[in-house]
């Protein structure tokens, strides 16, 4: 993902940042299979007793176990396949039925509205799931651009990951081809959880 705006200097709470950098952990994670430095990276993650501690404390042990052969076999099973993998993983699939509908643009209309332009290496559809968690993690921060209001989150939030993002997780945490991924749903699936409910008392 790539912006016309120019990054900005600005003091972001230590709660956002982490909130910004799971976003993105979470877009590299689904984007592509890990290599052996990320999966090392991964092991090392510990949690706490939380939903969510509980999905990272549950990656870390699956990533101390995997190889990045198994991983990205795995990957390419769940998300690419001969024809097409177990899970699509677009906004507007799970919220038509049909890939490069409404969603996506709506989708691209928020984004030109945010100075935001896809990379001109990236040809799949801006609403997969790996591209809307890293431009989240990257609103928050404002890695291209002012750091978005919690009002601005929470619209885009609401708008373009809650109504689809927590059925994607629960669908790949139960994929016949998910292991690794499993974990990484777990806790994809418990942090949009805490996003939803965090955003919904605001």
């Amino acid at each position: 993902m790539t912006a016309t705006a120019q990054p900005v200097s600005q003091v972001i709470a230590d709660e956002d940042r982490l909130r910004a950098d799971l976003y993105n952990f979470l877009g590299v994670l689904l984007a592509g299979p890990p290599d052996q430095l990320m999966l090392d990276q991964t092991a090392g993650l510990t949690g706490d007793e939380t939903d969510l501690g509980q999905g990272i404390t549950a990656l870390a042990a699956i990533a101390a176990k995997s190889r990045p052969a198994a991983v990205q076999s795995e990957f390419n099973k769940l998300f690419i396949g001969l024809g097409r993998g177990e899970l699509l993983p677009y906004a507007s699939y799970y919220l038509t039925g049909f890939l490069n509908e409404k969603p996506l643009a709506v989708l691209r209309e928020d984004m030109r509205a945010r100075g935001l332009t896809r990379a001109e290496n990236v040809f799949e559809p801006e609403d997969n799931i790996a591209s809307l968690m890293e431009m989240m993690g990257a609103m928050i921060v404002g890695r291209f651009g002012v750091p978005a209001s919690l009002d601005q989150q929470k619209t885009f939030f609401n708008k373009h990951i809650r109504p689809w993002a927590g059925h994607f997780y629960t669908d790949l945490e139960g994929a016949k081809n998910s292991v690794f991924y499993a974990a990484v749903a777990q806790v994809g699936r418990a942090f949009m959880e805490i996003e939803a409910e965090a955003f919904r008392m605001t």
